[in-house]
């Protein structure tokens, strides 16, 4: 029997985060992924470089690929340093492939990297969503929504 996930993931250093992402998409649900990289890609996000603004992710076959995603070149690495925006593989469970695969092929879903991230045994994670597109109208709506629960908690905070 599969022990149950942590509601919220063991984040002790965040590299990069998406922060559009949370205001452009609906998010569903989230995923953490272990990611593949390279020597001088893990030197580059120890130092705090890196962007997910414009990256996706995309379901190819049986393999979870993270898309335009920017780690740039460590300072001090020689002929060995890597391509800064290269497709880098993420790795989750058969089961959870298989669910994004279906989310996105029927449903319309989008996968899209939250934040980029060294968990506590120091390992880089992404956190990866299933999301769906807002229009414009849906982001007023969210808009107003914020700030209404934002003057509502004024409010309350000033009158106790």
């Amino acid at each position: 029997m599969p022990r149950p996930k942590p509601a919220t993931f063991d984040k002790k250093k965040v590299v990069a985060e998406n922060r559009r992402a949370r205001f452009d998409y609906a998010i569903d649900t989230t995923y953490e992924a272990g990611i593949v990289l390279t020597g001088t890609e893990v030197k580059s996000l120890r130092f705090g470089e890196g962007s997910i603004a414009e990256s996706y992710a995309e379901v190819s076959g049986d393999e979870v690929w993270l898309v335009n995603s920017n780690i740039p070149e460590f300072s001090h690495g020689n002929r060995f340093n890597h391509e800064p925006k290269r497709p880098r593989k993420l790795l989750l469970h058969e089961r959870e492939i298989n669910k994004l695969h279906g989310a996105v092929a029927r449903e319309g879903m989008t996968l899209v990297p939250l934040t980029v991230y060294f968990n506590g045994q120091g390992r880089a994670k992404v956190e990866l969503a299933l999301a769906k597109g807002r229009k414009a109208h849906d982001k007023r709506e969210h808009i107003k929504e914020r700030d209404w629960k934002r003057e509502a908690g004024r409010v309350l905070r000033e009158h106790g």
